[in-house]
């Protein structure tokens, strides 16, 4: 057996190594690491998507399931929080948490990443989203009632209080146009965003698109496309929506 280091030539021959060429590192994955709540958030969905769990069914306590995933219970508020806020799951009073049976449909789209998002990915979402707003104010002005009234200045309430808290509210700013959408009454319209919101919410919070600065802007316009859908002025409320809407898709069309 030959002593000698690993390189060393043998018989005076030069050791030939492979060079493997650049371009094989697209046949390389990049690891994506799962939280705790994304882990949850999946096996819900695959409870969900497989018929185990069906609309109306009532899912285990917080402290029932942290047990069962050997987790905190923060992490499991977490997943239910976001899955309530995308309509996968509905808390009631002295009931618990239950499967909803509005958005089902579109779980897919909601809990997963659809789009490997890149600038002008992000371009071609704000870009539906805005064609889909405007559409769906008209709608609103057209068809909302005294619920949905109701139901609009408490999500913009929310939104202004989170603002206050903490200085932006993506999900509250998103939260209330997904109202506009329900005072629109077409579940096809609201589908159809619910679709894309979390491509965008994601996109939102990496490329900075909301800050302190604009915080104001969005308040006094969310304002006044609720004051059109109340005085049920179509014509009014697209073009404010198309204006509130204008600084984001400019912003989107730059980073292409």
């Amino acid at each position: 057996m030959l002593n000698r280091k690993i390189g060393q030539p043998i018989f005076g021959q030069p050791i030939k190594r492979k060079i493997i060429p650049l371009y094989m590192l697209e046949n390389f994955s990049e690891i994506k690491v799962e939280t705790p709540v994304d882990k949850i958030i999946r096996q819900i969905r695959s409870l969900i998507t497989s018929g185990q769990l069906n609309a109306g069914d009532k899912l285990p306590s917080e402290r029932q399931l942290a047990e069962k995933f050997a987790i905190g219970r923060s992490y499991v508020r977490d997943a239910i929080r976001k899955l309530e806020f995308y309509g996968i799951l509905k808390t009631l009073p002295q009931s618990g948490t239950v499967i909803a049976g509005l958005g089902i449909t579109a779980l897919e789209g909601l809990i997963t990443d659809v789009l490997e998002i890149e600038a002008s990915d992000f371009a071609s979402l704000v870009e539906t989203r805005v064609f889909l707003e405007i559409k769906s104010a008209a709608l609103a002005a057209e068809r909302r009632t005294l619920d949905d009234i109701i139901a609009l200045e408490k999500a913009l309430k929310a939104y202004e209080i989170k603002l206050e808290q903490e200085g932006q509210a993506i999900e509250e700013d998103l939260l209330f146009h997904l109202k506009i959408a329900e005072a629109g009454k077409n579940k096809v319209l609201k589908s159809l965003m619910l679709i894309i919101i979390p491509d965008i919410i994601k996109s939102y919070a990496t490329l900075k698109v909301c800050n302190s600065d604009t915080a104001a802007k969005t308040t006094d316009e969310h304002r006044q496309i609720l004051n059109h859908i109340i005085d049920q002025n179509t014509d009014a409320v697209q073009k404010a929506m198309q204006f509130h809407l204008q600084d984001v898709l400019d912003f989107s069309k730059k980073n292409i």
